[in-house]
């Protein structure tokens, strides 16, 4: 019955049109938002340690101490994660349109506050500012599946895939933005105020002035945010949730009336029908027929969300290296701390623009052409390859010579990291799970992924010291060295691989043919007709 709704066939038929790019745009900047909140703090990490951790007489500049380090870059994940699970919930039980400028505020008033931390020892600054990191992350979660679900539900059949991974997109230009702004803030600073470097004189090397460029960083992230708000407020409800869950179709008919700019009838004698039928398919998360129809296409989006996040979020590992290596970070010593910050954000900007943004876009134009599970398999065998082929010629790859060839292949990693799973993996679960569950489980899986991010990000930064103790990075034990983590990394890939074949491909087919949305409620019309002797319509 739900798909054959006319309010919801329009949708699937409609042809791309205006509101369809202004909903990419809406939905696209909070993306874009969330992107430069999490990536930005990379680039000013460095500097954190040199203002608030200096040591008179030390060789190297100040740096983080790695708990401190592993707060100010993890708090955000830990609360992107909780926010991810909340709003996700939330958005299926109040609806996706009242939940989306709730986690928006949270984020433009969570960016001002972190360049706002207080206090004046390393204690007290570092303790806010993990504070507000990790409401901003929790309002950055509540964007996933919301921004998903309303994409996927607003979107035509014929190219829902790339509308979705086009929001999705829009962290590339995020990660870019921040790398742009870290760029231009740092070189207008190191212009203003020149400074020596920290060999030549340590305390002078970084100028009290600095103090504000990571603030004004961090701030940056509020501006995009706030001016979405409006348009966010503006945007009706999604009609699936309106007509499946909120079971209003005249409201639904009403909405997408104006939003499609046809005439679309409400259908009042389906009303009726539509609200008597539904008990029969309203089984809940947790119950056996949730786990029978979609308790392994669950486990196969959290599961590759997992795999995926844990593989893209320690690329980070021999980031370091590429950057030296190739001469673009000299060392440390050698510059003063606003030239540090200047030269981390170019870097991080060219590996952006080279290989992070054109994979998001290569899923986008391709996605609906050889649908999600072929990109997502696809990625997954080539990051599992270059994986190993880093790895097991690791000694080869770090002699002078062959130092260009480890750029380009630690480029293409990256890039079918986003021609492959990163963007797939945010597309299906907003796809194949039924209305009233559908921002419930995308926010599970992304959860998931999260708590992979996390794995990748930290775990690994351990597991890649080195395994004389000699050798390790100031305050952490040994590990298992750079080579092993990499060949654990290529295992993580094709575990991906494997679990992809739980996740059904859903391209081309309506949700309501994937989420199997009227499958029960077609048998109890037939028993209603049969019982009643009226006829029921369908």
């Amino acid at each position: 019955m739900a798909n054959d709704l006319q309010v919801l066939n329009a949708l699937d038929v409609a042809k791309t049109q205006l509101y369809h790019f202004t909903a990419i745009v809406i939905a696209g900047m909070g993306f874009f938002t969330d992107a430069y909140d999490l990536f930005c703090i990379s680039m000013v990490t460095k500097l954190l340690g040199r203002i608030y951790y200096h040591h008179d007489n030390a060789l190297k500049p100040g740096s983080l101490p790695p708990n401190v380090s592993a707060a100010v870059n993890g708090v955000a994940f830990c609360g992107t994660l909780a926010g991810q699970l909340f709003f996700g919930w939330l958005g299926d039980k109040m609806g996706r349109k009242k939940v989306y400028g709730m986690t928006l505020m949270i984020m433009v008033i969570c960016s001002i506050a972190s360049g706002l931390s207080f206090g004046h020892t390393p204690k007290s600054v570092m303790t806010t500012l993990c504070f507000f990191r990790f409401w901003l992350g929790f309002g950055i979660g509540g964007d996933y599946p919301l921004s998903a679900t309303i994409m996927s539900e607003y979107a035509n059949k014929k190219t829902r895939g790339a509308f979705i991974a086009a929001v999705f997109a829009m962290q590339g230009f995020g990660i870019l933005a921040g790398g742009m702004v870290a760029i231009i803030v740092s070189a207008a600073f190191k212009g203003a105020f020149p400074a020596p470097a920290y060999e030549v004189d340590a305390l002078a090397s970084t100028v009290s002035q600095a103090d504000f460029v990571w603030r004004i960083i961090l701030m940056f992230g509020a501006i995009p945010a706030g001016l979405t708000y409006y348009w966010r407020m503006k945007m009706p409800e999604t009609a699936r949730y309106t007509a499946l869950v909120a079971k209003n179709l005249k409201q639904a008919a009403n909405d997408m009336s104006k939003v499609l700019q046809v005439e679309i009838e409400a259908e009042p004698e389906k009303v009726a029908a539509i609200s008597e039928a539904g008990g029969a398919n309203e089984f809940g998360l947790f119950s056996k027929e949730f786990l029978r129809r979609h308790g392994l296409h669950l486990l196969g989006t959290a599961s590759t969300w997992f795999l995926l996040d844990i593989a893209f979020y320690s690329q980070n590992l021999f980031q370091k290296d590429i950057f030296s290596a190739i001469g673009w970070i000299p060392p440390a010593q050698t510059m003063n701390a606003l030239e540090e910050v200047y030269k981390i954000a170019r870097a991080q900007t060219l590996i952006a623009l080279c290989s992070t943004v054109p994979g998001y876009w290569f899923t986008v134009a391709f996605i609906d052409r050889i649908g999600r599970f072929a990109i997502q398999l696809m990625g997954f065998f080539f990051m599992t390859v270059f994986m190993f082929a880093l790895a097991l010629p690791y000694h080869h790859w770090t002699l002078k010579d062959h130092r260009i060839g480890f750029v380009v292949m630690y480029s293409l990693t990256f890039f079918f990291a986003n021609f492959g799973p990163n963007a797939t993996t945010f597309v299906v679960p907003a796809e194949i799970f039924p209305a009233r569950l559908r921002s419930t489980c995308h926010g599970i899986s992304a959860a998931a992924g999260k708590a992979g991010a996390m794995v990748g990000a930290f775990g690994f930064l351990y597991a890649a010291q080195p395994t004389d103790p000699k050798k390790t990075d100031a305050g952490y034990p040994p590990g298992i060295g750079v080579r092993n983590s990499l060949i654990v990394l290529g295992c993580v890939n094709f575990l991906g691989m494997m679990f992809t074949f739980l996740v059904p491909e859903s391209n081309g087919k309506s949700l309501e043919e994937m989420s199997r949305e009227n499958e029960g409620e077609e048998e109890t019309v037939a028993e209603m007709r049969a019982t009643s002797g009226r006829t029921v319509p369908v």
